[in-house]
């Protein structure tokens, strides 16, 4: 296989192939695919010849631009990732789930070098094949110490930083400090045997994802397009004898047999369940009248979704109805308030306190009046909370993310109404890519 460098202009222009253009930090927002005025395309998952849909050269390239950027932005000499949403948002690499926490991979973009890959075994070599944006010899097999269960005495934590630091000198970047993500300490300590000063860079990267190119955007669409069809699913089976782990599976089965790369998580509460909020599912039998909540975390190459509705069982008693208003009404607020030039302390001081719905501080109430980006991450930028938006906020630019989501006890004790919308910020205000019905509490299977 040829390295990327070997290409000519004719095979690059006939694999698609774009070399990364340090130039391209942000998206052009003149791109005539930015038609905020139309609805954001959800195109088939396939590649076909008469149009346009995700172009994933132009996306590596988006991305490889947006870290290059960040690097020479920052006193960093190199960043070294060790974070799989890192690495992919760097290399276009993924070896799938099995890879989230093991901290068995890593990469290295060192000055102006081209970034370098550690993988797991073979699925090094594999990329030489696979990945020619990649270049041939800066595809490595690697390892360090998968957790501690290699012990630092194997000397590989050692080996890496040794093979680190000598690249870091041919990038005539020895000198300056390295931005590490997340690590094992005795990498860290190995480093630093090596004379290297370490320091945290994901903040600088998360800074680096929050704004998303229009293939981005595309992709996350398509994901939450998914969970759509996901909760058609679920309210067609959502009825008396079903269990929680019965629609946890179908929602699994459907998302994995029309395309998604990992079902993260997917959160099933019923019934006494639901207050206060567990963050689960159990093997809980539906019961009529049972109101249901839902969280669907899953990703479609790569980009993720977190989608909440909730659903009532066959029928709904007032104090459920009540609720699940409420919990309408505050999201809506939130929503209204998403453009350019917001803050994010300004949307989270539209949610409730955390003593108004039945939690003694915001700590214990995190994550239910909640608001977080979207993107190789279930958690990226900006998180919005009234536990810590007015103290540090975030000001919302075009092109990002995320998700608001609000939670709402019912009086009668036990149930409770979780809602979620995932919004893009554009010059015109939010535009919602979860679609499946969320105005009015949806009742599967109605008496």
């Amino acid at each position: 296989m040829q390295s990327f460098a070997q290409l000519s202009k004719a095979e690059e222009k006939f694999m698609n192939i774009q070399r990364p253009d340090p130039t391209i930090v942000t998206p052009d927002l003149d791109d005539p695919r930015f038609l905020w005025g139309r609805p954001i395309p959800a195109p088939g998952h396939s590649a076909v010849d008469f149009e346009e849909r995700v172009s994933f050269s132009r996306l590596h390239s988006y991305r490889l631009a947006r870290a290059r950027s960040a690097l020479k932005k920052s006193n960093l000499g190199a960043f070294l990732c060790f974070d799989n949403n890192n690495i992919r948002y760097i290399t276009s690499t993924c070896i799938g789930e099995w890879s989230r926490d093991k901290v068995a991979r890593y990469s290295l973009l060192a000055g102006d070098d081209e970034p370098y890959l550690w993988d797991f075994g073979s699925a090094a070599a594999h990329h030489r094949l696979t990945a020619p944006w990649l270049e041939t010899d800066h595809c490595k097999a690697g390892l360090v110490g998968l957790r501690g269960s290699v012990t630092p005495k194997a000397n590989l934590y050692k080996k890496a930083a040794e093979e680190i630091h000598d690249l870091l000198k041919s990038a005539g970047v020895a000198d300056q400090p390295l931005g590490v993500d997340i690590v094992e300490l005795p990498m860290i300590f190995a480093l630093q045997e090596c004379g290297i000063e370490v320091v945290d860079s994901q903040q600088i990267l998360l800074n680096a994802r929050e704004i998303k190119s229009m293939d981005e955007i595309t992709l996350l669409n398509m994901a939450a397009t998914m969970v759509d069809g996901a909760y058609q699913v679920i309210a067609e089976n959502l009825k008396p004898g079903m269990r929680e782990n019965d629609l946890v599976a179908l929602a699994n089965k459907f998302l994995y047999e029309h395309g998604s790369d990992d079902v993260e998580a997917i959160n099933a509460v019923s019934g006494e369940r639901c207050n206060p909020h567990p963050h689960n599912f159990t093997d809980r039998m539906y019961r009529p009248g049972d109101q249901a909540f839902f969280d669907v975390i899953q990703s479609y190459m790569g980009y993720r979704t977190c989608y909440y509705r909730t659903l009532n069982v066959g029928k709904a008693s007032m104090p459920q109805r009540d609720a699940y208003k409420q919990a309408r009404e505050w999201l809506d607020a939130a929503i209204n308030m998403v453009k350019p030039g917001v803050t994010t302390d300004q949307i989270a001081a539209v949610w409730p306190k955390a003593q108004d719905f039945g939690f003694e501080n915001e700590m214990e109430a995190f994550g239910l009046q909640f608001g977080h980006g979207l993107g190789m991450a279930l958690h990226e930028r900006p998180v919005i909370s009234r536990l810590i938006s007015f103290d540090d906020p975030i000001e919302l630019k075009e092109g990002m993310v995320f998700a608001l989501e609000t939670y709402c006890p019912a009086s009668d004790g036990v149930s409770a109404a979780r809602i979620e919308e995932e919004v893009v910020v554009t010059p015109n205000g939010a535009q919602v890519i979860t679609l499946f019905p969320a105005d009015e509490l949806f009742i599967a299977n109605q008496y």
